[in-house]
């Protein structure tokens, strides 16, 4: 029987790290993925297809030139699936082939097939040519990811009423579209076609969308997709939905509403892929979703030597902390050290327009009773705002009254998932608001938001209490000199 020291069960962020990590400590690791081609959910149907999309969506569309050239104008008129499909298959090849090149780089092993489990520390594996070989380890670690909940009441047929994995084979775009759902998956890909002029109505349950986001940031998405024309129906229900003899599709909602579209997206909730494993060979159960409970310092299960790490073990469901669960994981598996991760991460929801937040919101601030002020800073404000003729976008910071730190950063609008990343730098390093205030930013960029906001929070909250004198020394020539940077406190508070 092949032994390894780590047997990672899928490879998509989370199972694609540990792998890589546990082989650069010199240890022998064995990845099994069932599907086709390595990358899991995350290259073939997730993150990277749907961030793929969208990207090909606002450009084809001619979407961020409109609040120039006026909400006609396109950069191609007549806009295909199948121009849709090209860009991404070129992606998802070369992102397969960074992957692949990785594995071979690091000397990790990788075998397709099902993966199931014999004992805690044997599994076998079902491949292709009927064969099935047994591998034992010294620790597993399932990173088998997620895939679409498909309730028996949904008429699913891949063509007019599907999933969000089948959503990516469509042949043709329609020309109005329900989304059951407003959770990220479904708003994600709502608000992606809509960009593309579909007519498209959500439909959800909840009365609200997006609760773990700032409400004020939800309320400001919420008016652009409104404005837009998007129909939102939170707090309400799909009854039925049943495919007409025409080709269309008819939902009805419990409200009264009857809905007839060409299109319906069921996008409420992931299911873990936990069903083929046999866990119970393994003293493993999982929960009514399929997912897995660990330790969340150390991601190990309730079996001793057995892992699980990214969308298996529940929220935040992100890639980038997947990747990070997938890195630890790897490192105590093999009985390295790992470090306790940085507090805050980003939450990138990438919509039309982007989404995304870091450390606390306004709500948790009110809730754990902390004294705060806030910040706010419009992109219009900006004059790269103008250059790029940007009408919305909004950036909120949050800082503590008692030690002028910043808590919480958060951003809707154009380029939001990449200027997040200021705001974190600056929570994780315990930054205050005087950062803001007396730091340079490169001019005209989107960045200077930061500076907006500080400057906002800042004239509220007043100066904040003098620094100390700081001494230097030369050789036997001591001289104190006060580096209190009141210049441009000055003249923020004359603005």
């Amino acid at each position: 029987m092949n032994q390894y020291d780590l047997i990672v069960v899928g490879s998509g962020p989370a199972g694609r790290r540990a792998a890589i990590q546990a082989a650069k400590l010199d240890k022998k690791v064995l990845v099994v993925e069932q599907g086709k081609r390595v990358g899991g959910v995350s290259v073939h149907t997730g993150t990277i297809p749907s961030k793929t999309l969208r990207e090909t969506a606002l450009n084809l569309s001619g979407w961020r030139e409109r609040g120039f050239y006026g909400k006609a104008y396109r950069v191609k008129q007549e806009i295909s699936a199948e121009d849709l499909r090209r860009r991404l298959l070129i992606t998802l090849d070369h992102e397969v082939e960074v992957l692949e090149h990785q594995f071979a780089r690091n000397r990790v092993q990788s075998i397709r097939g099902k993966a199931t489990f014999v004992t805690p520390d044997t599994m076998a594996i079902a491949k292709d040519d009927g064969d099935v070989m047994h591998v034992m380890g010294k620790s597993i670690l399932l990173a088998v990811g997620t895939k679409p909940f498909r309730p028996g009441y949904m008429p699913f047929d891949g063509k007019t009423v599907l999933d969000s994995d089948e959503l990516l084979e469509i042949e043709q775009l329609p020309r109005s579209m329900v989304v059951i759902g407003a959770g990220v998956i479904g708003i994600e890909y709502a608000t992606i076609f809509s960009a593309l002029d579909t007519a498209v109505t959500v439909i959800d349950p909840k009365s609200t969308m997006l609760d773990f986001i700032d409400k004020e940031i939800v309320e400001d998405f919420t008016y652009q997709l409104r404005d837009r024309n998007m129909k939102l129906l939170l707090g309400q229900k799909a009854d039925k939905v049943e495919c007409l003899p025409d080709g269309k599709v008819l939902v009805h909602v419990d409200s009264g509403r009857s809905i007839v579209t060409d299109m319906v997206l069921f996008a409420a909730g992931r299911m873990g892929a936990t069903d083929t494993l046999n866990l119970a060979a393994a003293g493993l159960e999982a929960d009514s979703r399929g997912r897995l409970r660990v330790n969340p310092e150390t991601f190990e299960t309730s079996v001793p030597n057995i892992y699980a790490a990214g969308d298996v073990v529940g929220f935040p469901s992100l890639a980038s902390t997947s990747m990070e669960q997938g890195r630890v994981a790897a490192r105590v598996a093999v009985g390295a050290i790992a470090k306790e991760p940085q507090k805050y991460f980003p939450y990138g929801i990438y919509a039309v327009p982007e989404i995304s937040t870091c450390g606390l919101t306004e709500e948790e601030m009110k809730e754990r009773g902390i004294p705060y002020e806030c910040g706010i800073a419009r992109f219009r404000e900006t004059s790269r705002g103008h250059i790029m003729g940007l009408d919305t976008g909004l950036l909120k910071l949050i800082f503590s009254l008692k030690t002028r730190r910043l808590l919480g950063v958060h951003i809707v609008g154009e380029g939001a998932t990449e200027l997040v990343h200021i705001g974190q730098a600056v929570l994780n390093l315990k930054g205050t608001v005087e950062y803001f205030v007396e730091n340079t930013f490169n001019y005209p960029t989107l960045a200077e938001a930061y500076k907006i906001a500080g400057l906002d929070a800042w004239n509220r909250m007043g100066e904040g209490p003098k620094e100390a004198p700081v001494a230097t020394s030369q050789s036997t020539d001591t001289t104190a000199t006060t580096t209190e940077p009141a210049s441009e406190k000055k003249k923020a508070a004359s603005k």
